[in-house]
């Protein structure tokens, strides 16, 4: 659910070191947020106004904040208040987590807290607890990332700032040669080289995928639908996973020997029925022509 009824102007992150600032940032990027990591607050305003001047419609905007400015506390109440007179009425997310959390996030990276100087780290988070009191208290959204792994994160940022089509996975259905090598980014790959190859039909063979001679060719042959039938339920599945897991993109690569005739149609025709489920299924032919 969008806050406030709708997209806010500019979004601030915030919180104690160690409880996921860059993970929701980075959930928000994905959401095609505008956002700045570690901008000073004082420069809010000014990152706002930036946004407003720019040509075309207004980009989402969101910035992370900190407390490596030991002024963090005065400075950023400063600049809320200015982009509260401003209208922009900042949506402020403020992430926490239990010590004993903190304290096993700070010693698996190895890393010290920003403010324990040279004290343990029980001591940094105290004083950073003490420093954020107050602002935690006027937060918008108070998000206790103790009990969640970073995908479970990730689904509360895009709960909570994405609409129905930017929380969907976004699906893109690659058709490919074999012997061009395998997509690099694929997710799943689907082998469709078991089918009888329409370059061996010579009336077929100049012809591609996206040729309805050929389609109909490929998708009569014994064992065509049945694939494709078992093949939608299990992506269908593993979909659904993704999503509970925070993924936001996926390469459904479809392969063939060439990339022009078998895997040019059972990608479109696999994108064609996952199309209901997951709207803007996006189909690629990355090696169509090559030939």
């Amino acid at each position: 659910m969008m806050p406030r009824g709708g997209a806010p102007e500019i979004v601030i992150i915030t919180g104690m070191s160690g409880a996921g600032r860059s993970t929701a940032a980075k959930s928000l990027e994905d959401l095609d947020w505008f956002v700045d990591d570690n901008l000073p607050s004082v420069m809010l305003p000014t990152m706002l106004d930036l946004a407003r001047r720019a040509r075309g419609p207004i980009p989402k905007i969101a910035a992370v904040v900190d407390v490596r400015s030991r002024a963090f506390s005065s400075d950023l109440k400063s600049a809320i208040t200015e982009l509260n007179a401003l209208g922009a009425n900042p949506y402020v997310v403020f992430l926490e987590a239990s010590d004993e959390t903190l304290i096993r996030r700070f010693e698996n990276v190895r890393r010290p807290h920003p403010l324990q100087e040279n004290g343990r780290i029980s001591d940094g988070i105290a004083a950073e607890r003490d420093q954020l009191q107050s602002l935690r208290a006027q937060a918008d959204l108070v998000v206790d990332t103790s009990a969640l792994n970073i995908h479970e994160l990730r689904s509360r940022m895009r709960d909570a700032f994405g609409d129905e089509d930017e929380t969907a996975v976004r699906v893109t259905v690659l058709s490919f040669g074999f012997k061009y090598g395998l997509p690099v980014d694929a997710d799943m790959v689907a082998d469709c080289r078991f089918l009888p190859n329409p370059h061996w039909v010579p009336e077929l063979a100049p012809q591609t995928g996206q040729d309805q001679p050929v389609r109909d060719y490929v998708l009569a042959q014994p064992g065509a639908v049945e694939f494709l039938c078992a093949y939608t339920d299990a992506v269908r599945i593993t979909l659904a996973g993704y999503e509970r897991a925070g993924k936001h993109f996926v390469t459904l690569a479809v392969g063939c020997t060439g990339g022009k005739h078998r895997s040019v149609v059972i990608a479109e025709e696999l994108a064609a029925r996952l199309a209901g489920s997951w709207p803007g299924v996006q189909v690629a032919h990355r090696d169509l022509g090559r030939e």
